[in-house]
């Protein structure tokens, strides 16, 4: 069964918003280990709009499941994932300012860079995925790269979903085959949701991971969290 990792940036921009601590992320992160999901992601960006330093340094002793930490590999941040030593580390492309992450790496052009950052994880005994769009070339040398795992970009299969379902996932799976064939762990994520995400999951060959955190923490209004979880784990059964 492909893993839930539950995305709580959404949970610190709200308490962001209003300052102190409301709500209480830690205790979130509790609560979704609780009622099931299997791992916790975090996206600390530089100018923590949301997730801070201090909630990633917070939730090292408190997680309990896989825990799951985001980010463009600059020194700052690869200092905090050394320090905080999590399950994996999952590195994106995106520029400081960056409102969400919008693409995969060009995994060719930045081959040597990745290589590099890559092999200071792996011999700090960190998992690395990397954060892909759906095409083969990017797969490989993500492999090429040294990572453990390619997280799929999962956006464009989301706007397709609404229109064609067919055509939106065609490119998903071929590219889960080519992460499959190359050896790689495959994770996927963006705009996931409860009415696209068990067609992925029944459609990609070895999807470990998913990782969702807007789209769940909206739900989680209507339906309450521990039911929203809950609903997100049917989705995931094949």
């Amino acid at each position: 069964m492909t893993r839930l990792s539950v995305n709580i940036n959404k949970v610190a921009t709200i308490r962001n918003a209003r300052g102190g601590n409301q709500p209480d992320l830690l205790q979130v992160a509790r609560d979704c280990e609780r009622f099931g999901a299997q791992g916790i992601t975090v996206h600390p960006r530089p100018d923590e709009r949301h997730i801070r330093y201090r909630d990633v340094t917070d939730l090292k002793s408190l997680v309990t499941t896989e825990f799951n930490i985001e980010g463009y590999p600059s020194e700052q941040f690869m200092q905090l994932v050394f320090m905080v030593n999590p399950a994996q580390v999952t590195l994106v492309p995106d520029p400081p300012g960056a409102l969400t992450s919008s693409a995969g790496w060009d995994t060719k052009t930045n081959l040597d860079f990745l290589r590099k950052v890559i092999r200071r994880f792996s011999d700090a005994g960190i998992r690395t995925s990397l954060f892909v769009d759906p095409v083969d070339e990017m797969i490989i040398y993500a492999k090429k790269s040294g990572a453990d795992r390619v997280e799929l970009y999962t956006e464009p299969y989301a706007l397709g979903y609404v229109h064609d379902r067919e055509a939106a996932i065609g490119q998903f799976i071929t590219a889960s085959n080519c992460a499959y064939s190359e050896g790689l762990g495959l994770n996927a994520g963006h705009d996931l949701n409860l009415d696209n995400l068990n067609y992925l999951v029944r459609n990609l060959t070895g999807l470990l991971e998913v990782s969702i955190g807007h789209a769940l923490i909206c739900d989680a209004l209507y339906f309450g969290l521990e039911k929203t979880i809950q609903k997100y784990l049917q989705e995931l059964k094949t």
